[in-house]
């Protein structure tokens, strides 16, 4: 038997998911951010404040992004002067990512706009059933 389309689980995450998007391309449209620049920015930002100074593919794998695709990413962070890629002593191949005064000024902004937007959303939810819902979701094998 088929479901309703009111009653698929999958096609209630996907409008879910678009009005999520919505509202988090909204709440970063004034900073000049997409979803994906914000995500890469702010994670490369919060592994800087824990001393760490990532390659691109550690930061694809914090963000969960395609290395490929942050590689693009960056590229345009590093235009807009928020990341700087420095050459990794250990290995002069690879680039180390260092968020600058200006991404370190912008990061905690957009990130407090993201919890705003997020806050707005989930409020129909009470934050602990959603939090572990997503994370059973997000981490089935955990």
């Amino acid at each position: 038997m088929s479901l309703s389309p009111g009653d698929s689980p999958g096609f209630l995450l996907w409008h879910a998911t678009l009005r999520w998007q919505r509202d988090i391309a909204t709440a970063l449209a004034p900073l000049d951010l997409t979803h994906v620049q914000f995500v890469l920015l702010a994670c490369a930002w919060w592994l800087n404040t824990q001393g760490e100074h990532p390659n691109q593919l550690a930061l694809a794998r914090q963000a969960g992004t395609d290395v490929k695709m942050t590689s693009q990413v960056l590229r345009t962070l590093e235009h807009k002067g928020l990341i700087e890629r420095e050459v990794d002593p250990a290995d002069t191949r690879a680039k180390r990512l260092r968020v600058t005064d200006t991404g370190a000024d912008l990061a905690p902004r957009a990130i407090a706009a993201v919890e705003r937007a997020d806050a707005r959303f989930f409020q129909p939810v009470p934050l602990d059933d959603a939090v572990s819902l997503l994370g059973r979701l997000a981490h089935p094998e955990g």
